[in-house]
């Protein structure tokens, strides 16, 4: 089979249903009898004439009516009246105007508006043009005029494809945008007949070239053998197959001077040895183009003024930019090679003439002068691309040794060194891209090595634990360093994995002779920790943790926030996360402040501080968003779900927890999962739904594989007790509480965690008999005031009052009730202290109601029917709202019926309209769920 059989054209168009839409608005205005215009515009490839066909298509079969449609030919562009002759030779019958006339005489634009008006007199008529920005002036201008006063009755609508708006200003514009990422992966898969062979680095990196330009994925795709698809033969670089959109970019600039031209090829050239999307330096700009002969008026003119370059350049501080990443690849490709080798070789006299830190940016500029393969070059490029130099720039001169070698295995190793530095770098598009070109027979221990690397923050935790072990063992006999490193992340896998057998396996395989003192304290104190071996464990964690206050190494320091987050000094491990997010910041490498950022959010959400952990945790998103981090997202959204559990909203916590779910169930990460749905629970605790809460923590506490994460479920603990408890629920639970309490208390004794005696006396406390339960709470709140916290000893504080106003003690409830929303406020856990507030007014003191009781509905309520109404209104029974309230059944229907006279509603479903909570949709879901059930 040719490379050209094995793609095809795509059937229908990928990721337009919007702009479909719109389109079959205007139609449907059409049919009616209305008329419209509408301005399509998008660079090359973006399908503007795909969309052009597609409407025209649809409006013949749907309605059969004339359609009016040309393209622009470049060549014609000269001749006035061209483009409206074309236009009117598509009718599909004679015309009251010949178009040989408006081609010899013309037209006047009133004289078309009135020649479409009268055909769509007849019947509603349809105009598409594409590429008018193409047509003659004169064409263009009459076209513009009559689509301007077609309108309501008019029973014409005119569409028009072209590069950009300007010359149809004042028209409705449509500006198409690059495929998302869905629509173009379903969009490869059409033009590869959805092969399941296809190679997911070859996959990934055909997306990240066409850059949601279907015209260009189509062209790449269509120009690779089966064998490169599948990823048994490395992939050409670089890839051809987008000849045909660089040409129709670089159309847009043919009407530039010649000086201009070669502005633009010097920015075009400049930015070859900086990073991608950095643009070029606008003083070598200004000195490459003195020595080319250029003038200082002209540099000004075209470098600081946008319209001098026809919008091609936009300056951005030092910097200039073009304004479309494949203008700059066009300007590349369209030039003459003598020329482009020209303009390198200038660039790469003026950069040879600075220091040292230019020696770099040279080579690669006269890498891309080269005729050919050139080993010494190779080598040059290869021995400069080291540190100081960015982890992005040594990428890029690596990727061009590479490039130049002449040795299959040199080239692997050089392609593969670049995919590393881009790793480092934070762009896991181009690292992908550049093992794509490491042959498969060729690919050592490096090449694996970086696969799972890649894998373990943006691919399944498991296919990233068995490349890093199968990497290790390549690397084991010539490279010490990486085969650790590889190990960690085996081990750093299985952990996200919840596989403590994994981990165990992975970190036994470390040689211990490889390791320095820190890492092998570090090794022996997990593996004994997770033995069952805590306090030899910890003694070793411990030293580990002591070595690192003089690290400066941003993976020792990890680690060590590790060691202090599994001793439960929580302190030691924000101190300890804090100083790796200072060495990442600046040193590097970029890939690892996602995690730097997560390790410190969590460490500060374990020791109480909630606002802090969600301002690193939101920075940690983004930073993992721009790097491409799919698995650090997912685990800074837990992290964000637990913190909105917190502060709230409860919209925040959801959403939150939705996206780690989602991202989790893929890619295997069970501690991502476990502390999303801790967080939906502890959410359900604030907002008064135990038993929902219970039911989600139930299967995280329980022992024994595929249930919680076995380094975090304990932590869930004191909520599951509280749940069960408050939901009524103890009695039925019983066995099940008993083993999980049994194991929190044991877990108390090795963890050095400040908060987690008190959380055990609260445990106790909530299971003991009445009278016992008050020393209980009171142990709670000494070890409390040891430990500090103002959210943890709230809780307490708030379950102390909701005993005594059990019991009836409403007076002393107060006291409690009143500590508990003062701490909650302090916080800022809003949800918490809204519970507080509640149990508060119901032990009658006087409390600010939240704003939504203002003056509505049920001002005229006291305190506690307020809280029932609410409940009812959000669907939960008696025995549920009794539940929540800490009141009887008996009491709950005693207010109800006080209620519903009151605002002089007769069943449950009224008054949930009455407030406005929906609850009437979820009461008939429940009661149609009820009759079901009978």
């Amino acid at each position: 089979m040719t490379p050209s059989t094995t793609v095809h054209s795509p059937l229908r168009l990928y990721g337009r249903s919007g702009e479909l839409a719109i389109l079959e608005t205007l139609l449907g205005k059409l049919r009616t009898g209305d008329g419209g215009a509408l301005v399509l515009t998008a660079p090359p490839g973006l399908g503007r004439t795909a969309l052009l066909r597609q409407a025209a298509a649809h409006y013949l079969r749907g309605h059969g009516g004339p359609v009016l449609y040309a393209s622009a030919a470049p060549t014609e562009q000269r001749l006035p009246y061209s483009g409206l002759h074309a236009l009117l030779c598509s009718a599909p019958g004679p015309l009251p105007l010949a178009p040989d006339t408006v081609l010899s005489s013309g037209i006047t634009p009133g004289a078309l508006l009135g020649l479409l008006r009268a055909l769509g007199a007849e019947q509603p008529l349809l105009v598409c043009v594409d590429d008018a920005h193409l047509w003659d002036p004169d064409s263009r201008a009459a076209l513009g005029f009559a689509a301007r006063r077609l309108g309501a009755g008019s029973r014409v609508a005119v569409v028009i494809g072209a590069a950009d708006e300007t010359a149809f200003a004042g028209l409705p514009a449509l500006r198409l945008g690059p495929l998302d990422d869905d629509a173009a992966t379903a969009l490869l898969d059409r033009l590869t007949d959805g092969a399941a062979d296809v190679d997911p680095v070859v996959r990934s990196e055909l997306l990240r070239e066409a850059a949601g330009n279907p015209r260009l994925l189509a062209g790449l795709a269509g120009r690779l053998t089966p064998g490169q698809l599948a990823g048994r033969t490395a992939l050409p670089y670089p890839l051809p197959g987008g000849e045909s959109v660089l040409d129709a970019h670089a159309a847009h600039l043919d009407g530039l001077s010649c000086d201009t031209h070669t502005l633009l090829l010097l920015a075009a050239a400049a930015e070859e040895h900086e990073p991608d999307g950095a643009g070029s330096d606008a003083a070598l700009l200004l000195r490459a183009g003195a020595r080319a002969g250029l003038s200082a008026s002209h540099l000004d003119r075209v470098l600081f003024a946008p319209a001098g370059s026809a919008g091609a350049l936009q300056r951005a501080g030092s910097r200039v930019h073009f304004s479309h990443p494949l203008l700059r690849r066009a300007v590349l490709h369209r030039a003459p090679p003598g020329r482009r080798r020209a303009v390198h070789e200038l660039l790469a006299g003026l950069l040879g003439g600075e220091p040292d830190r230019a020696r770099l940016p040279a080579l690669v500029q006269k890498a891309c002068a080269s005729t050919g393969p050139d080993a010494g070059l190779a080598e040059q490029l290869e021995r400069a691309a080291t540190a100081p130099r960015p982890h992005g720039e040594r990428s890029a001169a690596l990727a061009r040794a590479a490039a130049l070698s002449t040795d299959d295995a040199l080239r692997a190793a050089r392609f593969t060194a670049a995919a590393e530095q881009a790793r480092l770098a934070g762009d896991t598009g181009r690292a992908r891209a550049m093992l794509a070109r490491v042959g498969p027979h060729l690919a050592e221990g490096a090449a694996p090595y970086v696969r799972g690397m890649l894998a373990l923050r943006d691919g399944p935790a498991a296919d990233a634990r068995e490349a890093l072990l199968a990497a290790a063992e390549l690397l084991a006999p010539h490279d010490p360093r990486r085969t650790l490193d590889a190990l960690f992340g085996a081990a750093e896998a299985a952990w996200a994995m919840g596989d403590a057998i994994a981990y165990l396996d992975a970190m036994n395989r470390v040689p211990v002779a490889a390791a320095d003192r820190p890492t092998a304290q570090y090794r022996a104190g997990m593996c004994a920790v997770l033995a069952g071996h805590p306090d030899r464990g910890h003694a070793l964690l411990r030293c580990c943790l002591d070595s690192a206050a003089r690290a400066e190494d941003a993976g020792e320091l990890l680690r060590a926030g590790a060691c202090a987050l599994v001793l439960g000094e929580v302190d030691a491990a924000c101190r300890a996360g804090a100083r790796a997010l200072a060495v990442v910041r600046t040193r590097g490498p970029e890939a690892l402040l996602p995690h730097a950022l997560e390790q410190l959010a969590y460490a500060e959400l374990r020791s109480g501080q909630h606002a802090r952990a969600r301002a690193h945790a939101l920075e940690g998103l983004h930073a993992a968003r721009r790097t491409g981090q799919r698995n650090s997202a997912t685990h800074l959204h837990a992290v964000l779900a637990l913190a909105a559990s917190v502060e709230g909203p409860a919209e925040a916590c959801a959403a939150h927890a939705d996206a780690a779910l989602t991202g989790a169930g893929p890619h295997g990460l069970a501690q991502a999962a476990m502390l999303a749905t801790w967080a939906v629970a502890r959410a359900d605790l604030a907002a008064g739904r135990p038993g929902e809460a219970a039911a989600r923590l139930g299967p995280l506490v329980r022992p024994g594989p595929g249930t919680g994460h076995f380094a975090t479920r304990m932590l869930a603990v004191p909520c599951y007790v509280e749940a069960v408890v408050l939901s009524g629920r103890a009695h039925e639970a019983g066995g099940e509480l008993a083993v999980a309490v049994q194991e929190f208390t044991l877990w108390t004794t090795r963890t050095t965690d400040p908060q987690v005696p008190a959380q055990l006396a609260r445990c106790r406390a909530l299971l003991a008999p009445a009278e016992e339960a008050a020393a209980r709470y009171e142990e709670a709140l000494a070890h409390h005031d040891r430990a500090g916290g103002d959210f943890e000893r709230a809780r307490t504080r708030l379950l102390q009052g909701q005993l005594l106003r059990r019991l009836r003690r409403t007076r002393e409830a107060r006291g409690p009730l009143r500590d508990a929303l003062v701490a909650f406020e302090r916080c800022s856990a809003r949800a918490w202290a809204g519970r507080a507030a509640g149990e508060l007014r119901a032990a009658g003191e006087a409390v600010d109601a939240p704003d939504r009781s203002g003056p509505g509905p049920l001002a005229a309520l006291t305190p506690q029917q307020q809280r029932i109404a609410r409940c009812v209104a959000e669907g939960a029974t008696n025995r549920e709202v009794a539940v929540r309230l800490s009141v009887s059944p008996r009491t709950v229907d005693h207010h109800l019926r006080n209620v519903f006279a009151a605002l002089g509603v007769r069943s449950r479903t009224e008054l949930a309209r009455l407030l406005d909570r929906g609850g009437g949709a979820r009461l008939q879901d429940r009661d149609e769920k009820k009759r079901a059930d009978l």
